[in-house]
């Protein structure tokens, strides 16, 4: 069957009979036409055939569709780099000595997830390089806040992993979903305490005073921690849609970079939260 298709016209699987055409040499011989121009299919024996058809149709990954095992490898991937540029620092850095760069360190990651978050490409490089710096952040301040207060961050840890578990149980179970309206008041939730953070540390850097010292300093970490948390469900939501749609396995990056930045905002108002506690025992 030839193609009209100029792009198609010299071909040899369009100029000739293919898969879907008939074999017209054979009808030109009288003979029964056949599917498949090469007649393949009727030289091949029964066993062959039930072999080929017995075949598992191709899963999401042969497809190139993003999967919950890809999202878990780059999931790990990232906290791979972060952890090992966290411990780096705690190690090779005296205590305190690591506190010049933290500021520093944490402006450039928090630029580079925006960058990673608004750009229309998917940037793992870019998010690599969010792990490494925010890794080594994570790695001054625990120090710090471990020297000051013993076991504190193996705490900031373990509430973490569980707030992580609890919420995963909670979206699972569908005891929290991530409707419209939650979507909604989270959007909102979380835009107007980073609006009341960054006033804060504005505060903070010309006055010396901050909220986190406050009588209501607890209460505020608790919010950071609670917003931190149900973050999660909407990380959850996209991993899940993301699978259930199709979406091209390189957005499993961007469904571990959101994944990996929520648990570290959980962690840090998490260790907040029980330096508070403990400030004031």
């Amino acid at each position: 069957m030839q193609s009209s298709n100029p792009a198609f016209k010299n071909d040899r699987a369009f100029s000739q009979g293919g898969y879907a055409t008939f074999d017209t040499d054979r009808r030109g011989r009288g003979q029964a036409p056949t599917w498949g121009g090469s007649g393949s299919t009727q030289d091949m024996t029964p066993q062959q055939l039930q072999d080929m058809y017995a075949q598992p149709s191709a899963g999401a990954a042969q497809r190139g569709r993003m999967t919950y095992d890809d999202v878990v490898v780059r999931t790990g991937a990232l906290f791979g780099v972060l952890i090992v540029a966290a411990a780096a620092t705690w190690v090779l850095t005296p205590a305190g000595a690591g506190l010049g760069f933290v500021f520093p360190a944490m402006l450039v990651a928090v630029g580079l997830g925006i960058w990673a978050n608004l750009s229309k490409k998917i940037r793992p490089g870019v998010m690599m390089a969010y792990a490494v710096l925010m890794g080594i952040a994570l790695g001054a301040i625990s120090q710090v806040y471990e020297t000051l207060w013993q076991g504190i961050v193996p705490a900031a840890v373990l509430g973490t992993l569980g707030a992580f578990a609890a919420m995963l149980v909670a979206y699972k179970t569908k005891l929290v979903r991530a409707t419209p309206k939650f979507v909604k008041f989270m959007s909102i939730a979380v835009m107007g305490y980073l609006a009341v953070v960054v006033v804060n540390l504005l505060v903070a850097v010309f006055t010396g005073s901050s909220i986190y010292t406050s009588p209501l300093g607890w209460l505020f970490s608790l919010i950071g921690v609670g917003l931190a948390s149900f973050m999660l469900i909407l990380d959850f939501d996209f991993i899940e849609q993301g699978v259930k749609n199709g979406l091209p396995q390189q957005f499993a990056w961007k469904a571990a970079f959101g994944l990996v930045t929520t648990l570290v905002w959980l962690y840090v108002e998490m260790l907040r939260l029980l330096a508070i506690l403990r400030g004031s025992e």
